[in-house]
């Protein structure tokens, strides 16, 4: 159960609409800076983890109060099970406060830190019934973050191994109400946000270019819609002649779409720094080094964020009195 000052969720409908304070954030998905490690807790955000607890919680746990008194003090210590990239510290923390604030968390390891299997993470000294009732929402944020910046980092380590400076970067395929999350996880990794979401980016995609009858056409719509707005333009190209038509209308990042390997260096080459380019669709752990050599500037992989196993990280409690 939530502690008393807790108790009240706000309207998750009226926190993550359109208008809210992080949904209207511009995000710049042309920059080539790393996302700050640093995590706020906002209200959207707050929403979330209020939600997940009241999902899993509900009335109350049930277990822990049947088998340990409620004035039992313990301590707990939570660890990884195997090697990886923390990540979801400020979640986890926040969600001990929502279940018990006199509990004390304490973490030992930060966002981004490499952390092997044995690593302990954090301790928490306490209501035995409190730290077990947050136990496993909060190693489900943690898992699951960490699995995202983790396997991020092995594709960022892959590519620095093979002596290139292309940056990975994230996309929009991130977990319903995550997305914010995830892409902290993949900063964590070491990678790079692309665009947050559809208003903050013009990317002109294939359906669009079919629909409008052109990447030419879609290109020349998105730049009179752009008038006045100054967003970063994207689209997407799937062979040489669809890079040409992009570079006669102009855009700031073109997005090369399944090519083959021999392609991708010819409309390198076509572009010649004229926009940022991007190899999209594809890329694996087992085929990035072939990638490594060409001369992009990133790599986007959808697989961070839908795909990411979710590194193994668990709670031990005692009884010991604290």
């Amino acid at each position: 159960m939530l502690n008393a000052e807790e108790k009240s969720i706000p309207n998750p409908s009226s926190s993550l609409s359109p208008q809210s304070s992080v949904l209207s954030t511009q995000h710049s998905a042309l920059s080539t800076q790393h996302s700050a490690l640093s995590l706020k807790i906002t209200p959207e955000l707050e929403s979330l983890l209020r939600l997940a607890l009241s999902e899993d919680v509900g009335t109350g746990d049930v277990t822990s109060q049947a088998t340990i008194p409620e004035s039992q003090q313990g301590r707990g210590l939570i660890f990884s099970k195997s090697p990886g990239v923390l990540c979801g510290v400020t979640v986890a923390e926040r969600l001990m406060r929502l279940v018990d604030p006199r509990v004390e968390t304490r973490f030992l390891a930060a966002d981004g830190e490499k952390i092997e299997a044995g690593r302990h993470i954090a301790r928490l000294r306490g209501s035995l019934r409190s730290i077990l009732t947050a136990e496993r929402v909060m190693l489900n944020f943690l898992q699951r973050l960490s699995g995202t910046a983790t396997m991020t980092r092995r594709y960022v380590d892959k590519l620095r191994a093979a002596g290139s400076a292309i940056e990975i970067v994230d996309t929009r395929k991130t977990t319903p109400l995550w997305r914010r999350l995830e892409r902290h996880a993949v900063a964590a990794g070491g990678g790079v946000n692309h665009r947050f979401a559809l208003y903050d980016m013009y990317l002109v995609k294939n359906n669009h270019a079919d629909a409008a009858g052109g990447v030419a056409q879609a290109l020349r719509r998105v730049h009179e819609h752009n008038a006045g707005r100054g967003l970063p333009v994207a689209v997407e190209a799937r062979n040489l002649d669809e890079v040409r038509a992009v570079l006669e209308c102009g855009a700031d990042l073109i997005l090369l779409d399944n090519m083959p390997l021999a392609e991708i260096r010819e409309a390198a080459s076509l572009i010649a720094n004229r926009a940022q380019t991007e190899i999209t669709g594809g890329v694996t752990l087992e085929n990035l080094e072939a990638y490594a050599g060409l001369p992009v500037d990133r790599i986007s992989v959808g697989a961070l964020t839908h795909s990411a196993p979710a590194l193994d990280i668990a709670l031990h409690v005692d009884s010991a009195e604290c």
